[in-house]
C-alpha cells in the first residue's frame, strides 16, 4: 500500500468549511450527547498525542463472520474521537474471495482505493443509471453522497481496500438489512418490493427481522 496515496485521499475529502474552525480541534467528549454539529469537546488540557492516533486499520478484519464474506473497520467519531468536527473519516474493507460489500448508502461522499486484489465497484444515480467498473490495485473510484453503491471481489484472492468519507459520522445503511432486519410485516415488504413473501421471510430469518 502506498501510504502517500492514502494520505492524499484522506485530505482530499476535508470540506472547505474546515477553514472556518474557531478551534484547532475538538476531540469528542462522550460524557455529553451528540448534536447536529457533533460532540462537545474535551478539555484540551487533558489531551495527549494518543488522542490523535488510531491504530485499528493495520489489522485485517475477519471476513468470515458475515453473510457476505466481507467486513470492515472504520475510524469515525465514535471510534476515533479526534475526528469529531473535522468532516472526514476512513475505513478498511476486507473482502474474501467471492465476497461483497452489499449495496448500501451513506450521507457523505466516498472515495475508495484498492490496495490488494480485484473488485467490481459501482453506484446507481437518481436517474437509475448504473456506473460500475473493475478496479485493480491502485485504482480509485468516487461514490457521490446518498447514492446506493457496492463492491464485489471478482479476483482469486482476498481484496483489501481503503475508503475515505467527508463526514466524521457518515452513516451506513445496507439495503438488505434495512428491508429484512426489522419488524415490518412480510406481506407489506412483498407489496413495496415485489419480492416473493417466502423469500422475504427467508431474508428475515437471516438478518434477524420478525413478522
Amino acid at each position: 500500500m502506498d501510504a502517500l496515496k492514502i494520505v492524499f485521499l484522506f485530505a482530499l475529502l476535508v470540506p472547505l468549511s474546515s477553514a472556518t474552525l474557531v478551534v484547532d480541534y475538538c476531540v469528542a467528549d462522550f460524557n455529553f450527547p451528540v448534536g447536529p454539529a457533533g460532540y462537545p469537546c474535551k478539555n484540551p488540557a487533558t489531551l495527549t498525542a494518543d488522542d490523535f492516533v488510531f491504530s485499528g486499520l493495520g489489522v485485517a478484519a475477519n471476513s468470515t463472520t458475515t453473510q457476505f464474506n466481507a467486513s470492515s473497520v472504520f475510524a469515525v467519531d465514535v471510534t476515533f474521537p479526534a475526528l469529531n468536527g473535522l468532516g472526514l473519516s476512513i475505513g478498511r474493507l476486507d473482502i474474501g474471495v467471492g465476497g461483497a460489500v452489499p449495496i448500501h448508502s451513506h450521507r457523505a461522499s466516498e472515495v475508495i482505493l484498492v490496495s490488494e486484489g480485484t473488485i467490481i465497484a459501482g453506484f446507481i444515480d437518481t436517474n437509475n443509471t448504473a456506473y460500475y467498473k473493475t478496479l485493480n490495485k491502485g485504482d480509485i473510484m468516487i461514490f457521490p453522497p446518498t447514492l446506493l453503491h457496492f463492491q464485489v471481489n471478482v479476483g482469486k484472492s482476498p481484496a483489501l481496500a481503503y475508503v475515505t468519507l467527508n463526514s466524521a459520522s457518515p452513516g451506513f445503511e445496507i439495503t438488505t438489512f434495512a428491508l429484512a432486519g426489522n419488524d415490518f410485516p412480510s406481506d407489506l415488504i412483498q407489496k413495496i418490493t415485489l419480492v416473493d413473501t417466502a423469500q422475504v421471510k427467508k431474508l428475515k430469518r437471516i438478518f434477524g427481522g420478525t413478522n
